[in-house]
């Protein structure tokens, strides 16, 4: 099969994507508005009868005082990874991408490698907590799946001349490794609620008892939602981008399609306990950004949340809420852990995504580069 990748335009492209399996939020047309620090591109990959068969939103970052650039495609491209040929797909686009003055290209395909289901994660801890957790990561536990399709891509990506990103280079713009995800397809949301941790229940069916209310909000709120987010970036010690991004990012999602994004509101008498920001396509949701107040916090708004959440995600007919990143630690006493405990309450699975990779175009520019993160 011969191939060839070129632009196409913004209507062809979503056609395809909104129709595409491994479609996700990052790589629609709207994605690009949102990252306004990088130039993109929409790429279509076409077969010798013109018929277009993959599409990828690749975004570009000029390097300073050379006319060379860094180039990345998040959580794509959207092409077909069972294929046991995939260089016949990157060839045509390495080829373009030359031709944009690109010296490295970062990917982070959408392929799952591995799945833990919650029942497996919390035997092993309960296990860890008597021999002790100490170090301990989801690979030190069998997976319930492991993909040999996943293996073959990886086979075939270091074959071709890709490199698996090892760490965080210092160019920290590739999607979390290990993810959280609920299945819904093919079930109640009662089955869904049933497979929540007796606590978490408890906490769903307590908020609403105590009086939190959820409502979805409207652009108005992303000022009292930000506070918040200040709020929660203090507590727990991390970096805030500033208010109109989540602003360009609200409205650049809505303009291209009315339910993917939605900001979600849970009150006390007025009082704004938690916010969280979701985005939806391709019958997949995720939980994108989340915060929450120091106050009332016994009153479970986190919970009462994540539950109108699910449930949104199951009207729109998600097969999946997506929890988004996760650490791989399995170490109680670590300060990463609490967030996959959160997360393991609602009863979904682990999963190992493929990792980031790396194409050095020009490889001596590429090392450079590294080495030039490594020292700043």
């Amino acid at each position: 099969m011969m191939l060839k990748v070129d632009k196409i335009s913004e209507e062809t492209y979503y056609s395809f994507i909104s129709q595409a399996d491994l479609g996700n939020f990052m790589q629609y047309p709207s994605w690009s508005k949102v990252k306004t620090d990088w130039t993109s591109d929409l790429l279509g990959w076409f077969t010798s009868d013109n018929k277009l068969a993959g599409c990828g939103l690749v975004l570009y970052r000029k390097m300073p005082y050379l006319n060379r650039y860094l180039a990345y495609c998040p959580r794509g491209p959207i092409i077909d990874w069972q294929s046991s040929n995939l260089k016949e797909w990157f060839e045509p686009f390495f080829a373009y991408l030359k031709s944009k003055h690109v010296f490295s290209v970062k990917i982070d395909p959408p392929v799952v490698q591995a799945k833990w289901y919650t029942p497996t994660i919390k035997k092993f801890l309960e296990q860890a907590r008597e021999q002790g957790s100490s170090g301990k990561v989801l690979r030190d536990l069998p997976p319930d799946e492991d993909y040999r399709t996943a293996k073959q891509v990886q086979q075939q990506l270091r074959q071709i001349g890709w490199q698996k990103q090892q760490g965080d280079t210092g160019f920290a713009v590739s999607q979390p490794e290990y993810v959280y995800r609920l299945p819904l397809k093919g079930r109640s949301l009662d089955e869904v609620f049933a497979c929540f941790h007796t606590n978490w229940r408890r906490n769903v069916k307590k908020a609403d008892r105590l009086g939190v209310k959820v409502r979805v909000g409207t652009e108005q709120d992303l000022p009292a939602f930000y506070e918040l987010l200040k709020v929660t970036s203090e507590r727990d010690q991390f970096k805030v981008r500033s208010f109109s991004y989540f602003s360009n990012m609200y409205q650049s999602l809505k303009a291209e399609a009315a339910d993917r994004i939605a900001l979600y509101l849970a009150e006390d008498e007025e009082e704004l306990l938690s916010a969280t920001l979701a985005v939806h396509s391709n019958f997949h949701s995720w939980y994108l950004y989340g915060a929450s107040s120091n106050v009332k916090r016994e009153k479970a708004p986190n919970h009462a949340i994540q539950w109108r959440m699910i449930q949104d995600a199951y009207q729109l007919k998600a097969h999946t809420y997506d929890f988004r990143g996760i650490s791989p630690t399995l170490d109680e006493s670590d300060h990463l852990f609490g967030l996959l405990r959160f997360k393991l309450g609602f009863g979904g699975e682990a999963c190992e995504m493929i990792g980031a990779w790396d194409y050095p175009l020009q490889p001596l520019l590429h090392r450079a580069f590294l080495l030039y993160l490594k020292r700043r």
